[in-house]
């Protein structure tokens, strides 16, 4: 495996940056991942190419979207002519375009998302699931839990239920904090995300779905009578008038977004 020059710019606290350096666990998530030569593969903050070497490695071409100037000259000083770089803020990014690249193929994500702009950056990419094939991401353990929980539990929320009516979601590998430099205070795991091939659910107004759920979670504590006041249209079934937003499954949400 290649390795970058030792030269690494200091971790950056202000960009949320833990950068991984496990070979072992490196090589663990390069075979979850099963990059093929002609995937069209997109790295969501290559930081010092600790993924993005291995990815190369197997790929015919890799885009990679990184924010830190000093990161991009780092990978730019190795003359990796199959990296196509992209110097900007991951949110800014215009997927629709980015997709554009490879026309035939749907994107491959994957990436050490940031812990402090993870849930917005997954939130854009829902937006954006019929570009893309799978998705594979280092994220705080809890952030997983939350998104894979069940009702009736403390961290069943929004980014569940948004996540569940889009995509398949599976926790594969749990990462101790010593793989990271610095190391965060916190276990990270990968979770693959896979938007559904044929929808699992029918949303005739996807909008309208969201906004329920939003703000059904934000009044938490109210019964959904109470919290969705806000859906003047909204009928409301007898069964879900005193029930909270964390009873609800997703199908009761997408059942209670037609409701009209």
């Amino acid at each position: 495996m290649k390795v970058l020059s030792p030269n690494f710019p200091r971790p950056k606290k202000s960009f949320g940056q833990n950068f991984l350096h496990d070979r072992h666990v490196i090589h663990k998530i390069i075979e979850v991942i099963q990059p093929k030569p002609d995937d069209f593969m997109v790295e969501i903050g290559p930081g010092r190419g600790a993924l993005t070497l291995p990815l190369l490695d197997r790929l015919n071409q890799l885009y990679a979207i990184e924010l830190d100037r000093d990161l991009i000259a780092l990978l730019e000083a190795q003359g990796l002519n199959k990296l196509h770089l992209l110097g900007q803020d991951v949110l800014s990014v215009d997927w629709a375009r980015l997709a554009l690249c490879i026309p035939e193929k749907k994107m491959r994500i994957v990436g050490n998302l940031p812990y402090n702009i993870s849930t917005p950056i997954l939130f854009q990419l829902l937006a954006h699931k019929d570009l893309i094939q799978d998705m594979y991401f280092m994220l705080q353990k809890e952030v997983v839990a939350r998104i894979c929980a069940a009702p009736n539990s403390k961290t069943y929320g929004r980014l569940s239920v948004m996540i569940q009516v889009n995509c398949e979601a599976v926790p594969l590998l749990t990462i101790q904090p010593g793989a990271f430099t610095p190391a965060p205070q916190v276990d990270s795991m990968i979770l693959q995300l896979k938007p559904y091939a044929s929808p699992k659910y029918h949303l005739s107004n996807p909008e309208r779905f969201a906004e329920i759920v939003k703000l059904a979670f934000q009044s938490r504590r109210k019964t959904l009578k109470n919290a969705l006041k806000g859906f003047p249209d909204l009928i409301l079934p007898e069964a879900f008038k005193n029930k909270r937003a964390e009873q609800l499954y997703v199908s009761d949400f997408v059942e209670l977004s037609q409701s009209s």
